[in-house]
């Protein structure tokens, strides 16, 4: 059937929010279903990490690559592909044998996952041009995130409760399908201006990832002097200062470090990194503990969780408005004071039987603190970027939630490989510190929001769109006809 005759902005966003849906559950349902998948599949805590990071290694490693790609070659069509790709490898993973095949499957669901979420918000950014329409939109996208964590936790135990951990793959099958077929009221855009492929960024970007996450998976068993973390940890280094020498030197970089100039962007790259980082690590624990230490089956462990996923979503289209109407400062102030004092609350109280009290009061915490640092990082990653690299832009702040998140369960995992599922008091210890690293991560939110949303940052912002513009006309002006110089997001 032909395309829309003309715009339906808001079904737009409801189709590029059916993408977010089946990411998003895939992250909630799959931390409930790791004690199960560790039993059915006989491995360990590393075997767990590594079901939840080559899922997100993958997907960070792509994502500026994919969202480069669909401002090249049209948006809608690699939104397309990502879908079949995501829905295919979700069956997949559901005839899981054993933790390689599972493995190969989640890397392959994150090829398409990396064409969904930055490309969608790509496609939101150009569909809602008007910057409060623009935060409204972006304050449902990230509602969507609430509704996801509402409902994994639940559904993935009952899914897992009454059928088994493979069902929890079943559910992207219909919505990603119908999310396809509606595909046909998404209008093609382009960026003015292709930009070429990064044939060494990218390999850069993949090393760089991988040996570090790869280093801190493995240490524990094989020690932080062992040859390979060792040489996994120079190659992530060699990697990063690769990047840091090439990407300006190239016309068009894979990760445009003059994005940078401006003090927002760069502040919502490192809030995005450390609020993912504490989820990571919540879930990862939490799910462990309600089940290993708490001996709750899957289902009561995800209504456990229950209060932090409603309160991200009753907070996260708050966020949205805030944004809209007074700035990203208070959603962030109030988001690293949540997150800081739900992860200190458990740092403190953290016992083999926590008071339900108390670990109800922190999970509220949590999820009012990161419902509402979602809206502010999107917004402040797109905008003041040119409208035309959106994909690039959107794709920056999406690869820095999913290296966030890689680092939080890489983390996370390191520390409670010597006591997870055998001694409750070693579990518990361990935690501690865990929950401590995630306070700090609340307090990297809230310095770096409140460094990064005020006059001076707001004013860099300015000055780096500027330059940014200049410099790119006087590269089209000189015949490179690479850059792109369509118009910017109003910030």
């Amino acid at each position: 059937m032909p395309d829309a005759a003309r715009p339906r902005p808001w079904l737009v966003l409801a189709i590029c929010c059916m993408s977010l849906l089946i990411v998003s559950l895939d992250v909630t349902i799959l931390n409930v279903a790791l004690p199960a998948i560790r039993s059915d599949l006989h491995t360990s805590v590393s075997g767990l990490q590594w079901t939840v990071d080559a899922y997100t290694l993958v997907l960070a490693s792509l994502l500026m690559l994919s969202g480069s790609t669909a401002d090249r070659i049209g948006r809608r069509r690699v939104f397309r592909i990502g879908l079949v790709v995501f829905t295919g490898a979700s069956l997949l993973c559901s005839l899981a044998p054993g933790l390689g095949w599972l493995l190969a499957a989640r890397m392959l669901q994150a090829v398409g996952g990396s064409m969904l979420n930055p490309v969608a918000m790509s496609i939101i950014s150009n569909t809602f041009t008007d910057s409060r329409q623009r935060a409204r939109a972006i304050g449902v996208w990230s509602g969507v995130v609430g509704i996801s964590m509402a409902a994994g936790p639940i559904l993935g135990g009952a899914l897992v409760e009454s059928v088994g951990w493979r069902a929890i793959f079943w559910i992207n099958v219909p919505i990603g399908l119908a999310a396809l077929f509606l595909t046909r009221y998404v209008p093609e855009s382009r960026a003015a201006r292709t930009r070429r492929a990064d044939p060494v960024g990218q390999p850069l970007v993949v090393v760089l990832l991988a040996g570090l996450t790869y280093a801190i998976i493995e240490s524990p068993e094989r020690g932080w002097t062992s040859p390979v973390v060792l040489g996994c940890t120079a190659a992530a280094l060699g990697a990063l200062l690769g990047l840091l020498w090439y990407e300006p030197r190239r016309t068009d970089p894979l990760i445009d470090l003059r994005f940078f100039r401006s003090a927002p962007f760069s502040g919502a790259t490192v809030i995005a990194v450390a609020a993912f980082a504490g989820l990571g690590g919540f879930l990862f624990v939490g799910s462990l503990y309600l089940q290993d230490v708490r001996g709750l089956d899957p289902l009561h462990a995800g209504l456990f969780m229950l209060p932090m996923a409603v309160m991200s979503l009753l907070t996260a289209p708050l966020s949205g408005r805030m944004v809209a109407t007074r700035g990203p400062r208070t959603p962030l102030l109030l988001a690293g004071t949540a997150l800081t004092a739900s992860a200190v609350l458990q740092a403190v109280g953290y016992a083999e039987h926590v008071p339900t009290g108390l670990l109800v009061v922190a999970f509220l915490l949590f999820g009012t603190g990161f419902g509402l640092v979602n809206a502010p990082i999107t917004n402040t990653a797109v905008s003041g970027m040119p409208r035309a690299q959106a994909g690039v832009a959107a794709a920056v702040a999406s690869t820095s939630r999913q290296v966030g998140q890689s680092l939080g369960v890489a983390v996370a995992g390191a520390l409670m490989a010597g006591a997870a599922h055998t001694d409750p008091a070693a579990f518990t210890a361990a935690a501690r510190t865990v929950w401590w690293i995630i306070a700090g991560c609340g307090v990297a939110v809230l310095v770096t929001g409140t460094l990064t949303s005020g006059r001076w940052a707001r004013a860099t912002a300015e000055r780096a769109a500027e330059r940014l513009a200049a410099e790119e006309a006087a590269e089209d002006a000189g015949g490179n006809g690479i850059r792109e110089t369509k118009g910017t997001v109003d910030a």
